[in-house]
């Protein structure tokens, strides 16, 4: 999967273009920003946390941390992160490409957090750490087949 998956399934929904490539890692929220040449908040980062026996993706602003109180109330679980092994088995991207574009698994929900919000345009990762893609708040919800804005984050404000 990984990039060759986001790309067609970006190229089926019209938004190929806007996919950027680099010849140096965006694997880090820094490296993205620096690689964009945009504000690391503007970073749509996409966490992964195991819930209910399955996945859940949360997308988010490059500057927000995960708020356990919110992620608890919201999950009703405590915050758990897979391990990078777990997060290519649900999602086909390895850590630090991680993107909620071309994932199938009925396994994997994904959320946005409103920490995205305050941006026009926002940069997630396109299956690979070495690429991004530049899309609006409302875009990323279509394209992300969100089930949903959620406030678990925190530090961002």
């Amino acid at each position: 999967m990984s990039i060759e998956t986001a790309r067609a399934y970006l190229r089926e929904k019209g938004f190929e273009d806007r996919i950027r490539e680099f010849d140096v890692s965006s694997a880090t929220v820094e490296l993205a920003a620096q690689a964009v040449g945009c504000e690391p908040a503007r970073i749509a980062k996409t966490l992964s946390f195991a819930v209910d026996g399955g996945c859940v993706l949360i997308v988010c602003a490059g500057d927000a941390k995960i708020d356990n109180p919110k992620f608890k109330a919201q999950f009703h679980t405590k915050a758990t992160m897979l391990t990078p092994d777990q997060v290519l088995a649900y999602t086909g991207h390895a850590v630090g490409g991680v993107c909620p574009f071309g994932v199938t698994s009925p396994e994997v929900t994904t959320y946005l957090d409103v920490s995205l919000k305050r941006f026009d345009i926002v940069y997630p990762a396109a299956g690979n750490a070495a690429s991004a893609v530049r899309l609006t708040c409302d875009e990323l919800s279509e394209l992300s087949n969100s089930a949903g804005w959620i406030d678990v984050c925190k530090n961002w404000a």
